[in-house]
């Protein structure tokens, strides 16, 4: 079976860069794939491969049914959204919707999910069972499109028993995979904070409440909330990326807007920290005459790797490619979507490398000139499969 599928990674190799290059070309920002989705609908309704739309409006559920459809159902997911971000890059495949780019890799995890679709089509007389093929919207903007598709039953009727998803990592060359077991990616919730005070001349602040002041009291102090009440054994980051005081030289503002951050790995301290957040600025506010509006958006929940099923997709890596090609992985605070698949069944979210820093080609994600190393699709696709199969075989 492993050869059989590195034959067909082979042969799929080139139709999936050309996936990747007309998405890649074509962005769309998240809720709003509705090109994204008919492009993949007219592959689905080419391949012969049955599927239900119309989840989040823009998200798909594909069937692939082996023999005896029902002994077993795995999910497989690819996230279709792009970001707010002007590509660089001058590349004949470059963004053409401005302001729009595919930098996080999504092109790659859906093109990939083509070939992989292909790949399982192809072998379905192989395996008993059916494989969900899960292209979902969304992942870059709360609430996140993972939290919606299993709100509308993506996942169930049939109920998939355990899910797996791959992610770019340009911190790997391409050919290159890496795993983690237990937790990996942290939660992920925003703040916003609008600091009130009582503007006027910079020259009278004793006629004023200086909100500037006031904000950054709030600032300096929450970030006591990790450094003195988190339990040290659990990662935690508060951090701060914007503050806005539309102020001058000489003139205090009526009022200062910050937004931010809050990451963990603990459910009870998450939801603890968010309060103890709340009572602290609204406090100092209060204590030095002004006032606060402390907003929580609750974000993406820690994504955790099931045990079981990732040692079954690590083992299948290490057949598949060769233990010199497959990575152990380290705790991170960024998050993801996938999360809440996590939260709800078995789940495994391993990274694909894409860098060829002989090349050049090694940007960080989120940036203007990310790009990938088109031979880690063949990685992508064959990988992905194999593991699949061996999923299906346990």
């Amino acid at each position: 079976m492993k050869d059989k599928i590195k034959a067909l990674a082979d042969k799929y190799y080139e139709e999936v860069v050309n996936h990747r290059k007309h998405l890649h070309s074509n962005p769309e920002l998240s809720f709003k794939e509705y090109k994204t989705s008919k492009y993949i609908k007219d592959f689905l309704k080419k391949n012969n491969i049955e599927y239900t739309d119309g989840y989040v409006k823009t998200g798909i559920v594909a069937h692939i049914a082996g023999k005896n459809p029902n002994k077993k159902i795995i999910a497989l997911r690819a996230d279709i959204d792009a970001l707010p971000i002007s590509e660089k890059n001058e590349v004949e495949y470059k963004s053409q919707n401005e302001g729009v780019m595919h930098a996080c890799g999504h092109d790659v995890h859906t093109s990939s999910m083509l070939g992989v679709c292909k790949i399982l089509n192809d072998i379905k007389n192989s395996f008993e069972g059916t494989f969900k093929i899960v292209f979902q919207p969304g992942e870059e903007l709360l609430p996140g499109g993972a939290s919606l598709m299993l709100k509308e039953g993506a996942l169930k009727n049939p109920n998939a028993e355990l899910i797996i998803g791959q992610h770019v990592y340009p911190q790997l060359e391409a050919g290159q995979v890496g795993f983690k077991k237990g937790m990996y990616m942290a939660s992920a919730d925003e703040i916003y904070v609008t600091v009130k005070g009582k503007g006027g001349h910079g020259a009278l602040p004793d006629k004023c409440i200086d909100s500037i002041l006031l904000a950054s009291h709030i600032i300096v102090a929450l970030q006591q909330i990790v450094s003195r009440h988190a339990n040290p054994t659990i990662p935690s980051v508060l951090t701060f990326g914007h503050i806005e005081g539309l102020g001058a030289t000489n003139i205090i503002p009526n009022e200062v807007k910050i937004k931010g951050t809050f990451r963990t790995f603990d459910e009870t301290w998450r939801k603890e920290a968010k309060i103890k957040m709340k009572k602290m600025a609204e406090a100092i506010a209060e204590g030095m005459g002004g006032s606060c509006d402390f907003d929580i958006h609750d974000g993406y929940p820690f994504l955790t790797n099931d045990g079981k099923t990732t040692e079954i997709a690590w083992n299948a890596a290490n057949e598949f490619l060769g233990k010199d090609m497959v990575f152990p992985l380290d705790l991170r605070m960024t998050s993801e979507d996938f999360a809440f698949y996590s939260q709800n069944i078995p789940s495994c979210f391993y990274r694909l490398g894409i860098a060829n820093t002989d090349k050049g080609i090694n940007s960080g994600l989120h940036t203007n000139t990310f790009d990938i190393d088109h031979e880690s699709l063949r990685t992508s696709i064959g990988l992905m499969s194999f593991i699949a199969m061996r999923m299906m075989d346990q």
